[in-house]
């Protein structure tokens, strides 16, 4: 039942002591158009972490056109559209698939998050607030392209992550979204990685990586960082059959293997990094409100 998933959270949440509380790390993933395999990254990179005993929270927000439950063969009960219009709270809508990974579907109907009245924003905001400090990570994935939504999330996330394939198209809109972001935003705070789906050679993703990192530095005065490839695998078209996710339905396979490696490089990166000096949440604030 929903309502007991709800209360088992709120009873996990008010048991952390307010020494041990804290923000989770915000990564929006984000392509330049669909089909470049961004939610299923999205899944099973939350996956990798959550086998590493890490919460995540991986949040849809391509409302409309979200596929994340579909992708995990789950039904959930609710979404953020319920959350919004009926003003339910976010552990009402989380749907838990593990100890460790949970996640929000998008729904539909509902295609403006940020043109909303004061009191609907702030009840957003409140039940983001609410959840934030039980999860370690929240993924948020992002509808394909640019809108003023997708900027105030990308503006505020810790980092992003623009996902592309080497196909000349799905490369020319990535750099049309970076720069569009970069341009509209304070690019000193935007943490941006690149990460090359659907690979065909060992040398093809850092081939794509140098170009669009060449073009961003010199037309956007922007160093891009390098998140890594994954190569193309055709378990990953009979993972999206079975609506399991192939870090779990072909764990031996060499996407899987790569996505593990990617990750572990990930954490260790991770580690050495400074803490920032503003949150989340307290950017989130913000871009709503301003």
């Amino acid at each position: 039942m929903v309502n007991d998933q709800a209360s088992k959270l709120r009873e996990l949440m008010s048991n952390q002591t307010q020494e041990n509380r804290h923000q989770a790390k915000a990564i929006a993933i984000f392509s330049g158009k669909g089909g470049v395999g961004k939610s299923n990254f999205a899944i099973n990179f939350g996956l990798c972490l959550a086998n590493r005993k890490k919460k995540v929270l991986l949040i849809d927000l391509d409302i409309g056109m979200g596929n994340v439950d579909v992708l995990l063969g789950a039904s959930p009960a609710y979404s953020i559209v319920e959350m919004l219009e009926n003003k339910m709270g976010m552990f009402d809508i989380i749907e838990s698939r593990s100890e460790y990974f949970s996640f929000i579907a998008a729904g539909t109907s509902l295609s403006r998050l940020f043109e909303l009245n004061s009191a609907e924003r702030t009840h957003f905001i409140e039940q983001l607030q609410g959840v934030i400090s039980f999860f370690d990570y929240i993924l948020l994935d992002l509808g394909a392209g640019m809108t003023k939504n997708h900027l105030a999330f990308l503006e505020a996330a810790d980092e992003s992550i623009v996902i592309t394939t080497p196909e000349p198209t799905a490369i020319t809109d990535s750099y049309a979204a970076m720069k569009h972001l970069l341009i509209e935003s304070d690019n000193q705070s935007i943490h941006l990685s690149l990460l090359i789906n659907r690979t065909t050679k060992n040398t093809e993703g850092w081939q794509v990586y140098q170009r669009l990192r060449e073009v961003t530095k010199s037309f956007l005065n922007y160093q891009l960082r390098f998140a890594g490839s994954l190569p193309d695998d055709p378990t990953v078209t009979e993972s999206v059959k079975k609506q399991v996710p192939f870090i779990e339905s072909f764990p031996k396979s060499r996407i899987s293997k790569q996505l593990d490696k990617l990750v572990t490089q990930y954490e260790q990166l991770e580690s050495k990094k400074p803490k920032q000096s503003s949150t989340f949440m307290e950017k989130m604030k913000t871009m709503l409100f301003r």
